[in-house]
């Protein structure tokens, strides 16, 4: 398959720039198809119907990643604006991060971020080499003079996505994590999670829904271009995920008793199917694209995504590629909300035959 195929229109009002009051109150487009020859039945419903849609039993996976304030600005040594974008906290000092400027930094050049009054000098040690790729690496690795993540926590804000129009505000600090983030390390959310409340998640547990938790730090490179027409020659960006031994527990118990495990996002499902082959820690570049044969995850919640992105390719891989297109029309016509604030839609999996 080729990126134009996963190319669609959007209109641009149905980009949803600020979240519902309530977190559950977002629509939830239901798709289920028979198998791979019968027409998909699209149900509208709102998230809370998510209850009727879950069963005793069933294991439900949610991202504990916590997004981390990875927007910084500043300047250069010659004065000319400088933006931080921090991908990874490497170590205590040293972050992998993309730097905008007028003209590229340089490797030893100095960077001065936050309070121009009395800013963080930083260091550029070096642009980072992008292992088994041919590509340019859009990544530098910079280095503080303070602790990195406290000094983000203390000059840093929220990042939120490139198509959210308005700078991160006070209410974006709450609404843009979700309830249940407790590891730092992302700079983007796992969107999908941002509509359970503890109302909600209360009420599944009471019906017996079993619930795990893992964790994958989103990176930036989930809003790269895929710039190649042939995709097989795109190289997927590098996430840190983990598994825990509680998990992986819940994990072999509910496949060992036939129970279904759902993935809530994108992110949990390429950790669970990352481990098949690399193991319950690691980082992964696991790109999903149509033909791909999933080990682990029966059914998925997950927003809608932006056109000719790899998070698109993925859910076609999971429930169809025609059915993912019809899913999509469905939605644009019926005037739901996407991206990261935006609804949600209920997947169950469909392997190529």
């Amino acid at each position: 398959m080729y990126l134009s195929d996963f190319d669609y229109e959007l209109p641009n009002e149905l980009i949803a720039q600020f979240p519902l009051p309530s977190r559950s109150a977002s629509r939830l487009l239901i798709v289920q198809q028979e198998n791979q020859s019968s027409e998909p039945v699209f149900q509208d419903a709102y998230f809370t119907d998510i209850v009727g849609l879950l069963k005793k039993g069933d294991l439900l996976v949610f991202n504990d990643t916590k997004v981390i304030p990875a927007r910084v600005f500043g300047y250069k040594e010659t004065g000319g604006r400088a933006e931080i974008l921090v991908e990874r906290i490497l170590d205590e000092y040293q972050v992998l991060c993309q730097i905008k400027t007028s003209k590229a930094v340089q490797p030893n050049s100095k960077l001065y971020l936050g309070n121009p009054n009395d800013p963080e000098e930083v260091t550029v040690i070096a642009r980072h080499t992008s292992p088994n790729s041919q590509e340019i690496s859009p990544f530098f690795i910079i280095a503080f003079s303070k602790n990195a993540f406290e000094t983000l926590q203390r000059i840093g804000e929220l990042p939120l996505p490139p198509y959210i129009k308005h700078s991160a505000t006070e209410a974006d600090e709450g609404r843009y994590q979700t309830i249940y983030a407790t590891t730092p390390g992302a700079v983007a959310a796992p969107t999908a999670g941002l509509h359970f409340d503890e109302a909600l998640i209360d009420q599944l547990s009471l019906l017996g829904v079993e619930i795990a938790n893992i964790t994958l730090h989103v990176g930036s490179g989930t809003f790269s271009p895929v710039r190649y027409e042939d995709l097989s020659h795109h190289q997927m960006h590098y996430e840190r995920y983990s598994i825990s031994p509680a998990t992986r527990l819940a994990i072999n118990r509910a496949q060992q008793e036939g129970r279904r495990i759902i993935c809530v996002g994108t992110t949990s499902l390429r950790a669970l199917e990352s481990a098949v082959s690399m193991g319950d820690n690691g980082d992964t570049n696991l790109f999903i694209t149509p033909g791909y044969t999933f080990q682990v995850v029966d059914a998925l919640i997950t927003n809608f995504h932006l056109p000719k992105s790899t998070l698109l390719m993925l859910v076609s891989s999971f429930s169809q590629f025609s059915t993912i297109k019809k899913a999509y029309t469905h939605a644009i016509e019926k005037q739901y909300r996407f991206f990261s604030y935006g609804d949600a839609m209920f997947l169950e999996r469909l392997d190529p035959s």
